[in-house]
């Protein structure tokens, strides 16, 4: 066990690590607020809309999220052995292959979105606003991707305050340009996306002038490096497709629901909204205990690598259980505050109160997740957690919720039932501890 001086290290280790990105987290989470906010002010049809085209970006972007778990498990080693070079030469080989990935989803993005959209069971009222929000956002896929992955580059270097610096800046700007645009201009609706890509460039130059001195000369691009970050990211990758076509899916059990599904959709796009000020605090603490594993394991410090692993999973619950009294408590008020409309409100309380019971249990899988990431155990990660969505939410879900009939209550405990499933699995694999010698 840890005691005295080695406890106390540790989690100053975890903290100083783990703190700037729950920042972080916590400035997404506004930017992602501030959308579903002012999207219920254009009408639940809207709200619905912005929560189901998010979704689908989310697809688009999981090769740059894959690329970086392969980037921070990879480069945070090389940076605890002081290979200065190896870190430059991984970097631009990873900003290169963003820039050209981002750049042709991108394409891909816009053109298809609309057919996808048009071919998905969802209320036709939902279609019509989907469709135009994915094709704005899918025109800042590059300069996502290349921020994606400055962050993580910044953050295995012990640069992780200068990506803290990136997204104050594009959230003042994002907020501030939502505001203006939608209510100001004739974009409307649409206003809700353009900020967000507007943001999004302007801070892809504010990480470009970061990066500077990491991506100084000589220029080299790396295969060997590039093909050690993808082996690492590859599952990952395929993790976050599974996810989130799984959680689109899960959006259109919704929408097959026969009665008010409309609303119900709404509430869940809400619901999602206020459950990520604990989700994204959450996913702070993953990629701190990527970084800090990936450092001790770079210096050959196993045992501290599997320490630190559990402390800062130790921190990131207690910072959870925190925020979920706060939701809890004002499970209602939060959900008057991103909708007029009662339906809405009352089913977005009842999704709040019936997730909240397993959000701790999500945050200590999530972070430990996170070690086993930082270590290059991907693959393990990807099988439990696509297999918990797979096998038993959607499942669940689609019998609970249609089959028998128990409407969206029964949908909400389905996703608990997995995340219990989740944490069980990812406990054991971590304290097997065959991932640090890896």
């Amino acid at each position: 066990m840890l005691r005295g001086p080695a406890f106390t290290a540790h989690l100053a280790r975890s903290w100083a690590v783990g703190w700037p990105m729950v920042f972080i987290m916590a400035l997404e989470f506004l930017i992602n607020l501030t959308d579903v906010f002012i999207a219920g002010r254009l009408g639940k049809e809207v709200q619905a809309a912005v929560g189901f085209a998010m979704q689908l970006y989310f697809i688009f972007i999981v090769a740059a999220n894959a690329i970086t778990v392969g980037t921070v498990s990879v480069v945070s080693r090389i940076h605890a052995a002081g290979d200065g070079e190896g870190v430059r030469a991984a970097a631009w080989s990873v900003i290169a292959t963003c820039l050209g990935a981002g750049a042709a989803l991108g394409v891909l993005g816009y053109a298809l979105s609309p057919v996808v959209i048009g071919m998905v069971n969802l209320p036709a009222e939902v279609k019509r606003y989907a469709a135009p929000l994915v094709q704005v956002l899918a025109l800042g896929l590059p300069f996502h991707y290349f921020n994606i992955n400055a962050s993580g580059i910044m953050r295995a270097t012990d640069r992780v305050k200068r990506a803290l610096a990136t997204v104050m800046a594009t959230c003042v700007i994002n907020i501030g340009l939502n505001f203006l645009l939608v209510f100001h201009t004739p974009l409307g609706f649409l206003g809700i996306m353009v900020s967000t890509v507007g943001a999004t460039v302007v801070g892809s130059l504010i990480n470009a002038g970061f990066m500077a001195q990491i991506l100084r000369a000589p220029r080299v691009f790396s295969r060997g490096l590039l093909g050690r970050i993808l082996l690492v990211g590859w599952p990952s990758g395929v993790q976050q497709v599974m996810w989130h076509v799984g959680a689109a899916a899960l959006f259109l059990i919704l929408g097959a629901l026969p009665n008010h599904n409309v609303e119900v959709i709404a509430a869940y796009t809400n619901g999602l909204r206020i459950e990520a000020a604990i989700f994204l605090s959450a996913f702070a603490f993953n990629m701190a205990n990527a970084v800090i594993v990936g450092n001790f394991l770079g210096a050959h410090r196993q045992r501290d690598a599997f320490r630190g692993g559990l402390v800062t999973a130790g921190i990131g619950v207690a910072v959870v259980a925190a925020l979920t009294i706060v939701v809890v408590v004002h499970a209602k008020p939060f959900a008057g505050f991103l909708s007029a409309n009662a339906m809405v409100i009352d089913r977005c309380a009842t999704y709040l109160y019936i997730s909240m019971l397993s959000e701790p249990f999500m945050a200590w899988g999530v972070i430990l997740a996170g070690a086993l990431g930082g270590a290059g155990d991907t693959r393990g990660v990807m099988m439990i957690i696509v297999g918990s969505q797979w096998l038993v939410r959607l499942p669940l879900a689609f019998v609970l919720g249609i089959v028998l009939g128990l409407g969206e209550a029964a949908v909400w405990w389905s996703m608990n039932a997995s995340i219990f499933v989740y944490c069980i699995l990812l406990t054991r694999r971590y304290f097997k501890r065959k991932w640090l010698h890896l």
